[in-house]
């Protein structure tokens, strides 16, 4: 990737199902998967390939990896929006190779008249957060370094996660690692979007773990999406359930580090009895597991004590001992509009094998159900239900009040296994609930020459194939209002706008657009 802005259709086929992607009739144009109602295929795992947008969509890169920060860590080797370049290497396809940086989860924000996309970078060795400006014309302005060190100077964790808390004006950001190493940090900023200190202070009351998504609702509550995969079950190419679904109800909305009660998901079975965790782990096939993979269950639900105050202590093992239940590698969450902030809809990835024989292999997006976002108990039913061409399920975003945007990150040796690369697709929720909902892929990712390099021929520090991430459709307001869950997106609306990042290689973030708006 040059250092100049790339746009265009890259690919279309015409697709009714992702209008909400889209506004007016959708032209079609050339493609490489020909005319058809969609996207019709992912991009096989061969040789360099173009992303495939449905017809009607353009995107055009907001940022990528060989993007100079206009304010440096130089000393710390945090010079590039993509790389971090301590050990001296050049940026890419070099077999010393700077380390690639990983820019993930998005959040647009607009501050002080400015339009802003912050991110944090989950690889490398130091995490750090970045800001877009996507007012900002020339690219050696565009991006700047928000932070890299917490309240005593030191190195940050890679961060996965990022959302807005408008409550206590804070970048929120979650480092996906066990316990000690795990948990979330926040970044304040001002009214102008500068960070008020370039310092992140960490948050220990929402416990150490391997969080990835981090969302607020409208009570000041905090919901955390852990991703930490269990112990492989020999013999079945498959994993445990090990990773929980929290929410954390702080003392102070205002100030998260005066503590507050972290609770986690429990799942009842039919017969009223818990869904636990040692359960799961000395039977991984329990047929409870089955059931929440078939269309039509339902299981209620509870909110469990874990931890209360404002000490550091393992979320992880807390929440096992609480006997909540665990889900196989949660990534992230997300409102549905119009429902009051009543239903949480979060994605599984599963095993990530295409020879895994566990029941849930392949993952799942479910829906939680409450009658407020602080009520005690509530419902689980599935909403997707994984196969091996659709898994590896990653972020999700809302596009309207029944339109589920879900991305894939399937991971290089699942890419071999089907000969497919990752996807993005459109999930209609407005159908019933018994049976699976019509799906569509308005992205067929594809994979850049550095992707490739690495793929095949790095020396083990940076990833391989393309992944995607970060999917986020926003319209920046940073007030409690703009919660997302709060406001049904109107893409037709300019101030809507679409984000996606693809991972390795180059690491482009990408705006989506319908086309001609």
């Amino acid at each position: 990737m040059n250092s100049r802005y790339k746009a265009g259709l890259i690919g279309s086929a015409a697709v009714a199902a992702v209008a909400a992607l889209a506004v007016g009739p959708l032209t079609a144009t050339a493609s490489t998967n020909g005319p058809s109602d969609q996207v019709d295929t992912a991009n096989p795992r061969s040789g360099v390939q173009n992303n495939v947008l449905s017809a009607g969509l353009t995107q055009t890169s907001v940022a990528w990896g060989s993007l100079p920060i206009a304010n440096p860590d130089t000393l710390n080797g945090v010079t590039h929006y993509g790389y971090n370049t301590g050990n001296g290497g050049p940026l890419t396809q070099d077999p010393h190779e700077s380390f690639k940086t990983e820019p993930d989860k998005n959040v647009y924000l607009v501050l002080g008249g400015h339009h802003y996309l912050f991110q944090g970078h989950e690889t490398g060795p130091r995490g750090y957060v970045t800001r877009i400006d996507l007012d900002q014309a020339d690219p050696a302005k565009r991006v700047s370094l928000v932070a890299d060190a917490d309240a005593d100077g030191k190195a940050l964790p890679t961060f996965d996660g990022i959302t807005w808390d408008p409550f206590s004006q804070q970048l929120l950001l979650t480092a996906e690692s066990t316990a000690p190493k795990g948990g979330a940090w926040a970044v304040h900023l001002n009214a102008d979007g500068n960070p008020s200190t370039g310092r992140a202070v960490g948050l220990p009351a929402l416990g150490s773990g391997g969080f990835e998504g981090v969302q607020n609702d409208a009570d000041g509550n905090v919901w955390l999406v852990e991703d930490i995969g269990g112990a492989t079950v020999a013999g079945t190419n498959g994993k445990v359930p090990h990773s929980y679904v929290y929410r954390f109800t702080p003392t102070d909305k205002t100030d998260l580090t005066k503590g507050g009660s972290l609770k986690a998901l429990q799942v009842a079975r039919p017969d009223g009895t818990a869904v636990t965790a040692s359960q799961l782990s000395a039977n991984p096939s329990d047929p409870v597991i089955t059931a929440l993979h078939t269309y039509g269950t339902t299981l209620k639900t509870a909110w469990v004590s874990v931890h209360e105050g404002a000490g550091t202590f393992d979320a992880t093992a807390s929440a096992a001992a609480a006997d909540a239940t665990p889900v196989k590698r949660p990534e992230n969450g997300v409102f549905r509009p119009g429902t009051h902030f009543g239903e949480f809809y979060f994605s599984e990835t599963g095993d990530t094998n295409a020879n895994s024989t566990l029941p849930g292999a392949f993952g799942a997006i479910f829906r939680i159900a409450q009658k407020s976002p602080s009520a005690s108990t509530g419902k689980l039913s599935p909403v997707w239900i994984g196969d091996v061409a659709h898994t590896g399920m990653d972020n999700v975003a809302f596009a309207g009040p029944d339109r589920l945007l879900v991305v894939e990150d399937a991971g290089d040796a699942l890419h071999t296994q089907r000969n497919a690369l990752d996807s993005g697709y459109s999930v209609d929720l407005s159908g019933s609930r018994e049976i699976a909902p019509q799906v569509t892929r308005w992205l067929a990712e594809g994979r850049d020459a550095s992707a490739l390099y690495d793929a095949t021929t790095n020396p083990g520090y940076n990833d391989g194939d393309n992944e995607i991430t970060g999917i986020h459709v926003s319209d920046g307001d940073p007030s409690v209002e703009g919660i997302l869950g709060a406001k049904a997106p109107v893409l037709s609306d300019p101030s809507w706008r679409t984000f996606w990042t693809q991972q390795h290689g180059d690491n482009v973030t990408w705006e989506v657009k319908p086309a001609g708006r």
